[in-house]
């Protein structure tokens, strides 16, 4: 993974970050100082952008690419579509990373160190700007958890339809039938 410091011509927002919502949160002068506080990340497959476990204060965009989101070794999530933001956590709970991110393929991201923009504009001194933050944040988490809820009511249904398949299953003569299980004998060690 490289990474290389983002240059900007102050005032101009480049066509490929003008539809991330994220960047749309704040005022041109705000959003210059987000860009100047931001680092290009050049991925290949398999680089580590986010360690699980890890402490850290960068915010992440995807400009190109796909990413894949692991938990220990078990793929939870893909992020594949330009502008998506991940890592956001790390702004409001200042706790480990509760997954890894890696590339799956050649991927492009924009990390902004909220740190630094934290150093740069205390929360005492400019509210606006840390209000616009987090209201972005919570939005983009409200979302995603909507759709994690909605993920999980279609996957209940579909555990419910299966147990109502397999109990009507081992109903019928000739058909499957209900696990029973055998009593084991005791073995000495």
């Amino acid at each position: 993974m490289k990474e290389y410091a983002y240059i900007h011509e102050e005032g101009q927002l480049p066509a490929a970050l003008s539809a991330v919502p994220f960047l749309n949160s704040f005022t041109e002068e705000q959003l210059d100082e987000v860009l100047n506080s931001s680092s290009l990340l050049q991925c290949d497959e398999g680089d580590v952008i986010i360690r699980e476990g890890t402490i850290d204060s960068r915010i992440y965009i995807l400009l190109s690419g796909e990413l894949e989101v692991r938990v220990g070794d078990k793929k939870v999530a893909s992020i594949s579509r330009s502008g998506d933001v991940f890592g956001e956590l790390a702004l409001v709970n200042r706790d480990k990373r509760a997954a890894s991110v890696i590339a799956s393929n050649r991927a492009l991201c924009l990390a902004v160190d909220q740190k630094f923009l934290q150093d740069i504009h205390p929360r005492e001194e400019d509210p606006a700007f840390h209000a616009a933050l987090f209201e972005f944040v919570a939005r983009l988490v409200a979302k995603k958890l909507d759709a994690t809820s909605r993920r999980l009511a279609e996957v209940e249904k579909e555990l419910r339809l299966l147990k109502e398949e397999a109990g009507k299953a081992s109903a019928v003569p000739g058909r499957v039938r209900k696990f029973q299980p055998r009593r084991l004998r005791r073995v000495p060690i």
